[in-house]
């Protein structure tokens, strides 16, 4: 029988999950290994140093540069507020004083006698990272961060934008071939993960903003929607870091696509639980899959050692296109190669559709349906 190694699209009702949360500089780490942490504790961190602008001081006094010391009114790590008077000459007989304000609020950070140069810098930034799951702290990493180990229900999405968000479970739509559309959107839905269907349109996607929701997660929806909200066309770059007011997970593809049984489904078994929702997404360089996270209290059984390796019965989803979000059995894998439209030669399977349409698929272009 042939096989062939492709990346998993996850759909876990319970499994063994770790996070690694780390801080883009050392910093302090809260907490030790053992320790038991609910996903909105502070595992660690850190300040940033803040912008730094520098002043031609030597210049705007018309001095030279290692005489600034002496107009000089605030030292080195003195704070100063904007516009208020850094250096100062001693002007003709006391009169006709030039000045210097200070354009930004923050610290003296340099003065230099050889350029003339004053660099104030902004305030430092406090960076603080939160643990995203409830879990036992795993490992510590010093002045970096923590691992987060957990058993929790993991369904991954095959596109999201939005980052992390973290919120109550509802559901929202009856079925899921439902479109989740304004009306459907309340007040009551401020800081909670809303569950759709099919679609989800602009309006929803805008009025759901508007009132502070949390994240969505929806079989399908515009494309041209998406690029008109993220401001460009959304290609193979990695997603994540927008700020777009809440995290969108979609689970098949683009366009009106009923969110798969499985997942719904056990999205509704999970609602009023509280779930985190990341929409971080790389296809390419390492592969980073959108997720929605729900921590199970108790330790359920996991599913471990998954075989990663799809054979002639393996469910499995298209991610490229034409037939993107395309979700099928695999029927065979030829041995030979085939010639594609663009002249290359690669590895195909041939897929069947529920609907009994069959086509062939570069097997790069797969990925697999773990249930």
């Amino acid at each position: 029988m042939s096989r062939s190694y492709t990346p998993g699209l996850k759909i876990l009702e319970s499994t063994k999950v770790v996070k690694t949360r780390l801080l883009p500089m050392k910093g302090k780490v809260h907490y030790k290994i053992g320790d038991y942490v609910e996903s909105k504790d502070i595992v660690a961190s850190t300040k940033i140093p803040g912008n730094v602008h520098m002043v031609n001081v030597s210049k705007q006094l018309n001095v030279e540069p290692d005489n600034i010391k002496d107009c000089m009114l605030i030292k080195i790590d003195d704070k100063v507020e904007k516009n208020q008077i850094i250096a100062e000459n001693k002007g003709l007989f006391g009169l006709f004083k030039t000045q210097v304000k200070s354009p930004i609020n923050g610290f003296i950070a340099n003065v230099s006698d050889v350029t003339g140069q004053v660099i104030i810098s902004e305030p430092q930034k406090s960076v603080e990272i939160n643990a995203y799951t409830s879990g036992k702290i795993s490992d510590v990493l010093p002045d970096e961060g923590v691992k987060i180990e957990t058993t929790a229900t993991l369904i991954q999405g095959i596109l999201g934008v939005g980052g992390e968000n973290r919120g109550e479970i509802v559901v929202v739509t009856s079925n899921p071939n439902q479109k989740l559309i304004a009306s459907m959107i309340n007040k009551s839905h401020k800081g909670k993960i809303l569950i759709g269907g099919s679609y989800l349109d602009n309006e929803a996607f805008q009025k759901a903003k508007s009132i502070g929701v949390a994240g969505i997660v929806s079989g399908g929806f515009s494309y041209n929607a998406l690029s008109e909200l993220l401001g460009y066309n959304l290609g193979v770059a990695i997603t994540g870091s927008e700020n777009i007011g809440l995290s969108l997970l979609i689970t098949e593809g683009f366009g009106e696509i009923a969110m798969s049984e499985k997942t719904y489904s056990l999205l509704n078994k999970k609602k009023k639980q509280t779930a985190s929702i990341n929409g971080s997404t790389q296809i390419r360089a390492g592969v980073i899959r959108p997720e929605i996270l729900i921590s199970n209290k108790q330790d359920d059984k996991q599913n471990s050692n998954i075989d990663m390796i799809i054979s002639e019965g393996s469910q499995i989803r298209v991610i490229r296109e034409p037939y993107f979000g395309k979700v099928g059995t695999v029927v065979s894998l030829p041995k030979e190669l085939k010639k594609m439209d663009s002249e290359t030669l690669v590895r195909v399977a041939e897929i069947k559709l529920d609907n009994g349409k069959l086509f062939e698929v570069p097997r790069a272009n797969l990925e697999m349906i773990i249930t």
